[in-house]
């Protein structure tokens, strides 16, 4: 395979620990791969997957990562495309200073945010994938979920056949527009959660649904439109543009999880319902979304899967606990 390498400066401050962990969220997560020092995932670029892998060389102060692509398309014109897929998906170009600023004399938020300095807000390389994720994580445990995408992503996505063990992508539209829904049944997927795949990967590529076109419209007209596809309600539209719009100011008020971890974080007596979320989080808008970020890196470490310095417990890696999205 050609291979290439070179460098990025996120916004300071960064770890790249603490950002793949927002968006890995479970230590089996087949796609999203970290082994305490290096993240790697598939990036289809066109139509082609290359091998990514990141490190960071220099401190959160003062950032600086290393990027090696490999693949048999991976050429110098390739490090644009694969440059603006990792600045999504590990937000380098953030500048959270407005939101330290706010978490500073915060009672609640100055400590959390001091804590986890340096996590920036990940998103899905496109907007598909993270309806694909929402789909597969729905009325389920997360830990379900993720090892329903990792299946899917064996079957189903592209893949680089020249590694050892052989690493695959989430598919894409295409990918999905011809899978038969007895093949994601037998994954494990629902009935229900199986068209609702098919159907936007067809609609996708046959062009009446434009997802990147969601980024043209305010979060009340996003999630309207999304909640018209087959299988997304409120949930499933928030996590969407919370993971795959980058919409910061949303914080999914139906997950049962975050209710729980938010509730756990203020000291409330009482569960949270949906408005009472919405309540919860105004103080800190625009920025519910990265508070929601944070607080899943709480319930992580408490669950023994994030150490302080980040690197896994992979003894812990097959526990059964109480969920956190």
């Amino acid at each position: 395979m050609r291979s290439i390498g070179f460098d990025l400066k996120p916004v300071a401050p960064f770890r790249l620990d603490l950002t793949v962990w927002a968006l890995r969220r479970r230590p089996d997560n087949a796609i999203d791969r970290w082994d305490g020092t290096t993240y790697g995932r598939v990036l289809v670029v066109g139509r082609a997957p290359l091998q990514m892998t990141v490190t960071q060389a220099a401190p959160a102060e003062s950032p600086l990562l290393n990027i090696h692509i490999c693949g048999s398309t991976a050429t110098p014109g390739t490090i644009p495309s694969v440059t603006t897929a990792i600045e999504r998906l590990l937000g380098l170009d953030i500048d959270l200073a407005p939101f330290y600023r706010l978490a500073v004399d915060d009672p609640h938020l100055g400590s959390l945010a001091a804590r986890f300095r340096g996590l920036k807000p990940p998103r899905f390389p496109t907007v598909f994938e993270a309806l694909v994720n929402a789909i597969a994580c729905q009325q389920i445990t997360l830990t379900q979920g993720i090892r329903l995408l990792n299946r899917l992503a064996d079957v189903c996505g592209p893949a680089i056949p020249e590694t050892d063990p052989t690493f695959h992508a989430l598919p894409g539209p295409a990918d999905l527009a011809r899978v038969d829904l007895e093949t994601l049944r037998d994954l494990g997927f629902s009935q229900q959660k199986a068209r609702a795949l098919v159907e936007a990967g067809r609609a996708v590529l046959a062009g009446t649904l434009d997802l990147d076109a969601l980024a043209h419209l305010d979060d009340a007209a996003a999630v309207a439109r999304l909640q018209e596809l087959r299988g997304v309600g409120r949930w499933t539209a928030e996590y969407v543009l919370l993971r795959g719009l980058g919409r910061l100011e949303i914080f999914p008020g139906d997950d049962v999880g975050a209710r729980r971890n938010l509730q756990r974080w203020l000291g409330l007596a009482s569960p949270l319902d949906y408005e009472g979320v919405r309540r919860a989080v105004a103080a800190w808008y625009p920025y519910a979304g990265l508070v929601y970020f944070h607080l899943l890196l709480d319930r992580l470490a408490a669950l023994g899967y994030l150490s302080p310095s980040g690197i896994p417990d992979h003894r812990l890696a097959g526990r059964s606990n109480e969920e956190a999205r």
